[in-house]
């Protein structure tokens, strides 16, 4: 079932991040299948704002409008909505880029100690917006700021996706410090992580200056 059609959940919610498959810049967007949810998302996204002559207490002249309810001002802008709706033309051509880079990494560091590439139950359906190697480092001897210190003199930015939520000051001020072996998993995963660049304008050469830059390290 493709995502989005929102037979297995009431709502599914799209981010337009820059880093994910298609962009608007910043911002996102809920489908939905139900009308009650559909209604309140529109409040909600416009300062609980209504101008529907169906939901108004009152209605004189269509000028008129009601704040029925507390929301906030979270409607993309017209120039953003536009990126984004150019970018849905592109959309098959981004995804079939990203599993070719995808490919050529994980063919060139899935026999390298110390690295495990990235788990894909579906090669045919999958289509990362991020390449997050684990790179065991204490094995290479070489602490991660160190890593990602000597890739970027190299001109390689690489990133860390994602801090565990569990670590996070606000839950563990508000909802008591965890445990750390109680998310033993995500710790782990954690203290091995780090994202690669990936993105559909990325060249060949610049995807093998990438595997080079990995190898040597």
């Amino acid at each position: 079932m493709p995502v989005g059609c929102c037979h297995k959940a009431d709502i599914t919610v799209f981010s337009f991040h820059p880093v994910k498959t298609i962009t608007s810049g910043e911002g996102g967007a809920i489908t939905t299948n139900d009308e009650q949810i559909y209604r309140k998302l529109l409040k909600l996204r416009t300062i609980g704002i209504t101008k529907n002559a169906n939901e108004l207490s009152q209605n004189p002249g269509t000028w008129y409008y009601e704040m029925q309810s507390l929301g906030t001002n979270a409607r993309l802008t017209d120039i953003q909505a536009a990126l984004g709706k150019s970018q849905l033309s592109k959309l098959q051509l981004f995804k079939e880029r990203r599993k070719e880079i995808v490919k050529k990494y994980n063919e060139a560091f899935e026999k390298i100690p110390h690295l495990i590439i990235p788990y894909e139950e579906n090669k045919n359906s999958s289509c990362f917006h991020l390449y997050v190697l684990q790179i065991d480092f204490e094995k290479i001897s070489k602490p991660r700021q160190k890593v990602m210190q000597e890739l970027k003199e190299k001109g390689i930015g690489t990133q860390v996706h994602y801090i565990p939520v569990n670590s996070q000051p606000y839950y563990t001020k508000n909802f008591g410090i965890y445990n750390p072996e109680h998310f033993s998993i995500a710790n782990a995963y954690y203290q091995k992580a780090l994202s690669l660049p990936l993105y559909p304008k990325m060249t060949d050469s610049d995807v093998d200056r990438v595997i080079c830059a990995i190898k040597e390290l």
